[in-house]
């Protein structure tokens, strides 16, 4: 790990125990050169972990963060349980809510900024659900429990890899609820927190183009107007803020036009409209982050993925790329 006690390390939860979560966490941490971390949740599924991918690295419960910046190899780890993990591969309320408890000491330490951003594991709908958390997934959490909301702002998810990056007008909501919320405000926010974004990367004049939501970007009203009534209006709005914003375009099309380099992002109005292109390229790639947060937010890019959970075989890549992204972010942050 990087030796740097000028800058907090990052939070990286567990994410699910019965999952890949702590496979990748221990592999990912364990490897040379990596930002300084500390890992939270339940230590027995970490050890659990360490002994099947990582065997030999010492994991070393602490009782702050700051304490990682002093540890010189292996892996420090503040427990949010003491609980035993769950069995592989299988949906239960008891790792529903140890994921739920690493999440919120995080978000914790993150308000209170002992550290640097927070890099999530995978957690599972259905557990949640079983431990009756009423999210449905990290970035309704975040949202929430960050003072976002309480603010009057929301948050946007933004998937990105070596190639591409896409920002949600909508998340978690079924096709019906997506057309419903992707009204004139939910554009707008999306639109500058994706030109926020693209600016923390270091592109300076982003390239925008947002993604209509009918089939053709609805083929001049002829597959429906919201692009009319609502897209085109909010693009001509950031427009008048000085952003270099385009659209709508077609969904079947944009994500090529972006991928050759014609844009820089891409605002894509519902969940699968932005996740599929992204995913298609590859899981190990990809990184999850949840923009609008008052600190850093990063994930892998894919799930708990319990068909393969305690083989092994759990490639760590996303969440390496998710942790170094992370701190990347932050550091630029910091800087700003």
């Amino acid at each position: 790990m990087k030796n740097s006690t000028s800058h907090p390390p990052l939070a990286v939860t567990i994410g699910d125990t019965a999952g890949i979560g702590p496979e990748v966490a221990l592999r990912a941490l364990s490897q040379p050169d990596m930002p300084r971390c500390v890992l939270i949740g339940p230590p027995a599924a970490a050890v659990r972990a360490r002994d099947l991918v990582a065997p030999g690295v010492e994991i070393t419960v602490v009782e702050a963060p700051e304490e990682a910046l002093n540890l010189r190899s292996g892996v420090a780890m503040i427990p949010s349980s003491r609980s035993q993990p769950h069995p592989y591969g299988e949906v239960s309320r008891q790792a529903g809510q140890m994921a739920y408890d690493a999440i919120m000491m995080a978000i914790s330490l993150a308000k209170a900024g002992r550290v640097a951003g927070i890099v999530t594991g995978p957690i599972h709908k259905a557990a949640l659900a079983a431990a009756n958390i009423p999210f449905p997934g990290h970035t309704e959490m975040l949202e929430q429990h960050s003072g976002v909301r309480d603010a009057g702002g929301r948050v946007a998810m933004m998937l990105a890899n070596d190639v591409l990056r896409t920002v949600l007008v909508t998340i978690h909501v079924s096709l019906r609820e997506a057309i419903e919320q992707a009204d004139h405000a939910a554009q707008m926010r999306t639109i500058r927190l994706a030109h926020k974004a693209c600016v923390a990367f270091g592109i300076g004049n982003p390239r925008i183009a947002v993604a209509g939501l009918n089939p053709h970007a609805g083929e001049d009203g002829l597959f429906g107007r919201e692009e009319i009534e609502i897209i085109a209006p909010a693009i001509a709005e950031a427009r008048a803020e000085g952003m270099d914003v385009s659209g709508p375009h077609p969904g079947d099309t944009v994500f090529m036009q972006a991928r050759t380099g014609k844009f820089d992002i891409v605002v894509a109005q519902y969940h699968d409209q932005g996740l599929i292109p992204i995913k298609y390229m590859g899981l190990d790639k990809g990184v999850n982050v949840t923009l609008g947060l008052p600190f850093v937010r990063t994930s892998p890019d894919h799930g708990t993925a319990f068909d393969i959970a305690g083989q092994g075989i759990a490639n760590p890549e996303s969440m390496v790329q998710a942790i170094r992204m992370a701190d990347r972010m932050s550091r630029s942050k910091l800087r700003a």
